[in-house]
């Protein structure tokens, strides 16, 4: 018999609906203050809520908002050291997944990639001057640690976890103009799903 599937409005994101928790993140980044790239461990909250139809003229897109929240290991009772807010779009007609996000630091982005509607996987990419999914920094950042490209990869495990990875490609002035990537990486569990067996039980 062959497996039975819903319309997945949601489509590859579908999976995401949910808030999750991941304490085997890896950042590997420059540190001003030691002059070195070392990686550091952090925890991290997630979570992933949809929102109403998003129409453009002709364009319809379904969606999350997104809040992704991080705390290096040590500090978990201190201020976290990375927070960003955003949305992932899916556009079926199109086949596109995007992600638009802030970063409190002072960057703001989006991300696109083409999706299958049932794909576990997905990977998005932002350079700067695109039109359409590029990069944007602030003064400072633009003059001292420039983004020259942005690429990240979801995946939903067979055991219900996801991870991702992602790279920023920073040309640093610290370090005379010189590409580094700053990389992270976390797999997180599911710790409260949204789902009728759960509102209503």
């Amino acid at each position: 018999m062959a497996e039975m599937r819903g319309p997945r409005r949601l489509g590859p994101l579908s999976w995401l609906v949910g808030d999750w928790e991941g304490d085997v993140g890896e950042d590997v980044s420059y540190h001003n203050k030691d002059d070195e790239t070392v990686p550091t461990g952090y925890f991290e909250k997630a979570s992933f809520r949809p929102i109403p139809i998003q129409e453009n003229g002709q364009q319809a897109m379904d969606g999350l908002n997104y809040k992704m929240t991080a705390w290096r290991h040590g500090e978990e009772a201190m201020d976290p050291f990375h927070d960003e807010v955003g949305y992932l779009l899916w556009e079926k007609t199109t086949g596109q997944v995007i992600r638009t996000v802030v970063f409190g630091r002072g960057i703001a982005l989006m991300a696109g990639g083409d999706v299958a509607l049932y794909d576990e996987q997905f990977t998005l990419r932002a350079t700067p001057g695109d039109p359409n999914y590029g990069i944007l920094q602030n003064k400072y950042l633009s003059r001292r640690a420039e983004l020259r490209r942005f690429d990240c990869t979801f995946t939903h495990h067979a055991d219900g976890t996801f991870s991702y990875e992602q790279t920023l490609v920073l040309k640093l002035a610290a370090t005379g103009g010189v590409e580094m990537d700053h990389t992270d990486k976390n797999t997180l569990h599911l710790v409260k799903r949204i789902h009728p067996s759960v509102e209503f039980a």
